[in-house]
């Protein structure tokens, strides 16, 4: 029987029904975390077994982005009005077909092909699962099972890469895809036997799939115009002109839609719109950052993949030990001064890894920069999501959640589309030591200008100070590449946690 909007959930996290609802939704978010987290690091054994170029491995990364960003509002609304388990369960099959699909891939097209399809189980699974919890757990439990949700899920980012590395270095890259489908197989069933189904029965049944489509097709078109921009073909200049003519058009669609997927009246907030621009420089820098390092300490510094994965650790740690005190300070002194010291941090520690380059001691080079940058991220992430709740009135919490979410994996694709081009990465510039080391030493500076933009942009625009933090996703947040997802589901939401 489904549990509408209307109706009070009654099961305790402390049932043996609670915990395998925790278990269910952990493990599906847990598959499309992974894989944001763990890619980048099987890149340059991907770029080497398939003998893909460098604008291959970009879009192996990117093709995932494009559908996920574009499509997971959407995906949202559908499990709102067709049920909640029905579309998550939905979502963890179709992510692990596809996944299935990129493990068996025999070349770079069929991979690109596969993260496509993986983008779009990845946007019906990942606003699920914390809409299971929002909608099947007691209200004096929801808060605590969001948090350990979200403390799961952190945990998950940390060892992600590691595991990443692992796989890479062992049984090889399409292992990273392939564990997929056993989660699958464990997480499907038991969302099928204990989870409730429920709905929204305010849902209207009327889906913006143009305008979700028309999103998609810009980000998909313009990235592919940065991808290729090199050659300077008459292909290259159409595909830019369409893709900004996409984007004109889905901006004329939401605008007259009666109900839109991304409604453009929130944007009459001045405090979200500034949020969410100092959202697209933090989120960009980020995306370029972890692309680039995940490949120079491997090309560059000669890391195995596991070595690479396991370096990165200590930004996420930081962000599980210390955003909840990050949170807290932010409402104390306002969100200012944070969301303009977090990325000036950031770009510090991306300019440090400047000193990375062949044969760079971890304890001494590649260290000190993740410290400072992880302290740069600690300060900004929580201030940054609980003044985006904080920007619009609480019932479109989620929506505005939503749509920070998804500019922030926005801003990371184009960012690795548009690097290698701005530093004048040729297409086979990852297989050369030198001509990389190259490149990463003009894209840190770039990286970093972007973050002291947003930092500029913060300063100068962030005034409204952040009210008590109620949001378990300000308490513990471990994902380094999208901020925390806010569930848009039911008047009583309140929480996030890692976004995939």
């Amino acid at each position: 029987m489904a549990v509408t909007a209307q109706q009070t959930p009654s099961i305790r996290i402390s049932s043996p029904q609670g915990k395998w609802i925790l278990l269910t939704t952990v493990l599906g978010s847990s598959m499309a975390l992974l894989d944001s987290t763990v890619v980048n690091v099987a890149l340059p054994r991907i770029g080497r077994d398939l003998n893909a170029n460098l604008a291959a491995l970009q879009w192996t990364v990117n093709a995932y982005m494009v559908t996920l960003a574009g499509l997971i509002l959407l995906g949202g609304a559908l499990g709102d009005h067709f049920g909640r388990r029905k579309v998550f369960v939905l979502g963890v099959v179709w992510f692990a077909g596809a996944s299935l699909l990129c493990g068996l891939a025999p070349t770079p097209g069929v991979l690109i092909a596969a993260r496509t399809l993986q983008g779009i189980g990845g946007a019906l699974l990942t606003p699920g699962s914390l809409a299971l919890i929002q909608a099947s757990f007691h209200p004096d439990d929801r808060a605590r099972a969001v948090g350990l949700w979200s403390g799961f899920g952190g945990i998950g980012a940390a060892v992600g890469p590691f595991l990443g590395g692992w796989l890479v270095d062992g049984p090889g890259w399409r292992w990273v895809f392939l564990l997929n489908v056993p989660l699958a197989l464990l997480c499907a069933p038991i969302a099928i036997r204990h989870v409730p189904e429920s709905a929204d029965d305010r849902s209207h049944g009327r889906f913006d799939v143009l305008g979700a489509a028309l999103g998609a097709l810009s980000l998909a078109l313009v990235t592919y115009a940065l991808v290729e921009a090199r050659q300077g073909s008459l292909t290259v200049a159409l595909t830019t002109a369409a893709g900004v003519a996409a984007g004109i058009a889905f901006g004329y669609v939401e605008g007259r839609r009666p109900d839109p997927m991304m409604p453009l009246d929130i944007f009459g907030s001045r405090q979200f719109t500034a949020v969410n621009l100092v959202t697209l420089c933090v989120y960009a820098a980020f995306g370029g950052f972890f692309f680039l390092t995940a490949l120079q300490l491997q090309v560059v510094a000669g890391y195995s993949a596991l070595r690479a994965g396991t370096a990165l650790l200590p930004t996420t740690v930081l962000m599980l030990l210390f955003s909840a005190r990050s949170g807290a300070l932010a409402e104390r002194i306002g969100p200012r001064i944070p969301l303009t010291v977090g990325p000036l941090l950031c770009a510090a520690g991306m300019l440090l890894m400047l000193r990375v380059g062949k044969g760079a001691s971890y304890a001494t080079d590649v260290l000190p920069a993740l410290l400072v940058m992880g302290a740069g991220m600690v300060t900004l992430v929580a201030p940054l999501t609980a003044t985006v709740l904080a920007s619009v009135d609480t019932g479109r919490a989620g929506l505005a959640s939503g749509i920070n979410n998804a500019a922030a994996r926005a801003a990371g694709l184009i960012a690795v589309a548009a690097l290698p081009l701005l530093t004048g990465m040729g297409p086979e510039a990852y297989r050369s030591a030198d001509a990389f080391n190259a490149a990463f030493r003009r894209a840190m500076p770039l990286c970093a200008g972007v973050l002291v933009a947003g930092a500029a942009l913060a300063l100068a625009t962030v005034r409204r100070p952040v009210p008590e933090c109620r949001h378990p996703e300000c308490r513990t947040h471990g994902c380094v590449t999208t901020p925390p997802l806010e569930s848009p589901h039911g008047p009583a939401a309140s929480g996030a946690g890692p976004a995939a």
